[in-house]
């Protein structure tokens, strides 16, 4: 008979003491939204911003009281600071309606406290692609980008963040499971060169990932922190579509030294568009530029030009918002080609003229985030 149940695991949080208050953490009030799954473990620790500075050392003494728990794999500890902790014992069952921990500040966001986000050991910097909605060729922007840094020589890592709709297994064209060597922290999968982590590799391509926020904080949470991502210059971090619990998380809880927004030119997209490029202003994550994908179609057959979704709306929407435009992709079979097979284009035809296109927003990206992180030593880029 499993011991592993919400009892056990409430029991060993009553053990961490939460010295602002004398109590456990539990009577306290600031455990939230317990989930169990096949060994793996995730909740919720409801801190007011106030308790900025005690939150970090009761999440990881809470992380370890659940961890010496039998049959327990792993567990995600998520920090929240939605509102100031009740007095009395909650309902530990996973939260819904307006109790959704999602909505709030980590306790160590800029947003909360003012405190920094706390660093992943090995990443130097960390680049969100994000767009306001899905269908705007955002996934293969982020792939083709990441592998145009490495081929300028930087080492590179891609996180899927899209957990309901991971992409980054197929673009990459990689199968199988991530490994581990120690039980807690898992090996990232590598393609072309790079190291990739996505939800993709941990289930069936063809199921539903039907989660709430705090779940998907916590994996969110556990794809990037229990990651061995080794030595990594730049970590580009495919986002999910919007501007909803996953984007928050990465947004407020990861030391991003910037997001590249992704639009088509058209004007719904640019709507949405200019709601995810807020988001992260809000948050204080600098927005590098601005991409214009899908910009026109070039007909293979005759070379004629077609702005299918009009063109130059992104430019005119970074002038306005008063950031960078960073360059044209254009709606190419090629590029659709190359990414269902799992061969990039920038590295299946490095020589392609799209291919340079992509190199050259990238070298543009990395050029920006040494602006934004200031005189730390850059590793040498070599055009090819």
């Amino acid at each position: 008979m499993p011991t592993l149940n919400e009892k056990s695991i409430v029991a060993a949080l009553r053990k961490v003491i939460d010295p602002a208050r004398g109590q456990d953490i539990v009577t306290a009030g600031l455990v939230q939204g317990i989930t169990i799954r096949e060994g793996h473990v995730g909740f919720v620790l409801e801190m007011a911003p106030t308790d900025a500075k005690v939150a970090e050392p009761l999440r990881l003494a809470a992380q370890k009281a659940v961890e010496s728990l039998p049959e327990v794999l792993s567990v995600s500890v998520v920090l929240t600071a939605h509102k100031a902790p009740k007095s009395s014992v909650p309902g530990l069952s996973s939260p819904s309606g307006h109790n959704h921990p999602g909505h709030g500040h980590p306790a160590h966001g800029p947003t909360a406290s003012g405190g920094a986000r706390p660093s992943v050991p090995g990443i130097r910097s960390i680049v969100a692609v994000a767009s306001g909605k899905g269908g705007v060729g955002k996934s293969t922007t982020a792939t083709n980008l990441a592998l145009a840094l490495a081929s300028l020589g930087l080492k590179t890592a891609i996180l899927d963040a899209d957990i309901y709709g991971p992409s980054q297994p197929r673009l990459m064209g990689i199968t199988g499971r991530p490994t581990s060597t120690d039980g807690k922290t898992l090996l990232p999968m590598e393609g072309h060169g790079i190291k990739v982590m996505s939800m993709g590799f941990l289930v069936p391509e063809d199921t539903p990932m039907i989660w709430r926020g705090p779940m998907v904080q916590s994996a969110l949470q556990q794809m990037l922190r229990d990651v061995v991502w080794g030595d990594v210059d730049i970590l580009i971090v495919d986002m999910p579509p919007g501007t909803g619990d996953a984007q928050l998380t990465m947004a407020q809880q990861v030391p991003l030294a910037g997001a590249v927004i992704v639009s088509t030119p058209q004007d719904i997209a640019l709507i949405d568009a200019r709601k995810g490029l807020n988001m992260f202003r809000k948050v204080d994550v600098p927005v590098l530029g601005i991409i214009e994908n899908m910009s026109y179609f070039l007909c293979p057959h005759c070379g004629e030009r077609s702005e299918i979704f009009a063109h130059g709306g992104a430019r005119h929407e970074a002038e306005k918002l008063n950031t960078e435009f960073l360059g044209e992709i254009p709606l190419d079979i090629a590029i659709r080609e190359t990414s269902d097979a799992g061969q990039p284009l920038v590295v299946s035809r490095p020589q392609d003229p799209h291919a340079e296109i992509y190199r050259a927003i990238a070298a543009r990206i990395w050029a920006k985030v040494q602006q934004e992180e200031g005189s730390r030593p850059a590793p040498r880029i070599v055009m090819q």
